[in-house]
C-alpha cells in the first residue's frame, strides 16, 4: 500500500462528502424557509453516517446545525 496515495484519496473523498453535504444542507435549509416550515432560527438535530462495505466499517456521526 503507497501510504501518500492512500491517505490523498481519502482526503479528496472526504473533501467531495463536505462539499456536496454542504452544498445540500444549504439547498434544503432555503428551501424550508421559503416554504414556510422553518424561521431561520432553528438548531436543527444531524446525523452522518459513513459506511465502508469492504471494511464492514460503520461510524455515525451526530451533531447539530445551527441557523441563527
Amino acid at each position: 500500500m503507497d501510504e501518500e496515495t492512500f491517505n490523498l484519496s481519502i482526503r479528496k473523498f472526504l473533501k467531495t462528502v463536505g462539499v456536496s453535504s454542504q452544498r445540500e444542507i444549504e439547498h434544503a435549509v432555503q428551501k424550508a424557509i421559503a416554504d414556510g416550515k422553518l424561521g431561520g432560527g432553528e438548531t436543527l438535530a444531524a446525523t452522518m453516517t459513513l459506511r465502508v462495505a469492504a471494511l464492514q466499517l460503520e461510524v455515525g456521526y451526530d451533531g447539530e446545525i445551527r441557523l441563527e
